[in-house]
């Protein structure tokens, strides 16, 4: 589920480029597909009668998960402003090596020097799979960017946490915690658009809007049911995707060493998976 979900925002990712070159900013796009996702997930309560109850014990970890969820997108999307995209998103990328170092503090499980390794190797092949162009960094696109991924890495943590919570109100809470955020962002950037403005590019809108519902679908999940450190491992495939999709659908020619980093990337991932599998296989009686 959290590969599906990596994957997802990889195609987010690319669709959102196209529909930003037709005229759809990207706060736009980030508050209807929160709309969108508040009003799916009201629907879904109504018909199934879904419970929204909260365990007491769960009710700051919900809270957290919702603040820094805005947070990432927020702080991911403003750094752009004052960096090149490609060094946003190796900054952004290192939280996967900030999970895996803060997991035996705030899980009090055992430190596993291999899954640093891991962590550490994929971020190199994110690296190169990204580019990072060094020229005309802003210390302020900088801390952003390191805000989002230090929010990202709370952000596993928090939802980690939220097993007894149901998986609509996990959703619904969130989101509308969500959503003011990005309504203010919106309001900042003063590029308020009505809904008939998704014809300049409808498939391309449809796309990231439904690559985010299914991808943040799918991470609320996975978060639940594996540990943070190899969660945050998985996710290293989104900039893989993209780059990819890219290649494939708007022509991007890549060079060599994109194609080694995306070629590290996957071999550190099904390393980690095969790890991860004889971890969990009992030991023979």
């Amino acid at each position: 589920m959290a590969l599906a979900s990596a994957g997802a925002y990889g195609t987010n990712i690319v669709s959102a480029q196209i529909a930003g070159q037709a005229g759809l900013s990207g706060p736009l796009l980030v508050f209807y597909r929160v709309f969108i996702m508040l009003a799916l997930v009201g629907a879904a309560v109504a018909i199934w009668r879904s419970s929204l109850a909260v365990p007491r014990a769960e009710r700051r970890a919900l809270l957290l998960f919702g603040l820094t969820s805005a947070l990432v997108g927020s702080a991911y999307l403003s750094s752009v402003a004052f960096l090149p995209v490609t060094v946003a998103a190796v900054v952004f990328f290192t939280y996967p090596v900030l999970i895996v170092l803060a997991e035996p503090l705030v899980t009090r499980t055992r430190f596993q020097p291999a899954r640093l390794a891991a962590a550490c190797a994929a971020f190199v092949g994110v690296a190169m799979v990204v580019g990072p162009d060094l020229h005309g960094l802003d210390p302020r696109g900088l801390l952003l960017a390191l805000g989002a991924s230090l929010g990202a890495a709370t952000q596993f943590f928090a939802a980690s946490a939220l097993g007894r919570t149901p998986l609509a109100a996990r959703l619904l809470w969130s989101h509308l915690l969500i959503l003011p955020v990005t309504a203010v962002i919106l309001a900042i950037t003063g590029g308020f658009l009505p809904p008939t403005a998704f014809a300049l590019a409808p498939i391309a809108a449809a796309i990231t809007i439904g690559g985010y519902l299914l991808g943040f679908l799918l991470q609320v999940i996975a978060l639940t049911r594996i540990s943070p450190g190899a969660a945050g491992l998985a996710f290293c495939a989104e900039p893989v995707c993209a780059v990819l999709i890219a290649a494939l659908v708007l022509g991007e020619r890549l060079a060599p060493l994109q194609y080694a980093g995306c070629a590290l990337v996957v071999a550190v991932l099904v390393i980690n998976v095969t790890l991860e599998q004889m971890r969990r296989s009992p030991a023979p009686a």
